[in-house]
């Protein structure tokens, strides 16, 4: 079985070793994180300090954006935003990793402590009981200092985080 994790899709692009996992795992990405790539990739403002890494970082999003406008994965996509909360079909990302997109609706549960898409990061780590996976350090403590009932890791820590999982047969 695979470890899951909410991320948004573009910390998948960014974070290469998160495409390199130790096991299996799949990543729920909301889908106006998909969205948000479009923007990424249109913007002029750079996404990284170093000026390669960004040339870099804006290639996988190109990539990442093409492999989600491939018919099959299209088609898979399409079939989640026909029902709210509903959840795509894998797409495979290599042997390791596979991706589900999620049609999050943002009920503004949480609207004027998080902004819409870390709303939606919250709203499905609760309904699928999964943990969130950021590299935003304000983020973490905001959900920390909310209380929000969510697990959540930092980028950082993600092979501690893909050991953390505890077997569920055990007690």
């Amino acid at each position: 079985m695979s470890r899951q994790f909410v991320t948004e899709a573009v910390m998948v692009a960014i974070y290469g070793q998160l495409l390199a996992p130790p096991a299996p795992v799949e990543y729920i990405v909301p889908y106006t994180t998909i969205l948000e790539l479009y923007e990424f990739q249109t913007s002029p403002d750079p996404l990284m300090d170093n000026p390669a890494d960004d040339q870099h970082v804006k290639s996988k999003i190109n990539e990442m954006i093409s492999y989600f406008e491939e018919p099959l994965n299209k088609k898979k996509i399409e079939r989640a935003l026909a029902v709210p909360w509903a959840k795509s079909p894998s797409i495979l990302f290599g042997d390791q990793v596979s991706i589900a997109i999620i049609n999050a609706v943002d009920t503004a549960q949480y609207g004027e402590y998080f902004d819409p898409i870390e709303t939606e990061l919250l709203l499905t780590s609760q309904r699928l009981d999964t943990p969130i996976l950021t590299d935003q350090v304000e983020l973490i403590a905001r959900i920390i200092e909310s209380a929000s009932p969510v697990q959540v890791f930092d980028i950082d820590d993600f092979d501690f985080a893909m050991d953390d999982e505890e077997p569920l047969d055990q007690v």
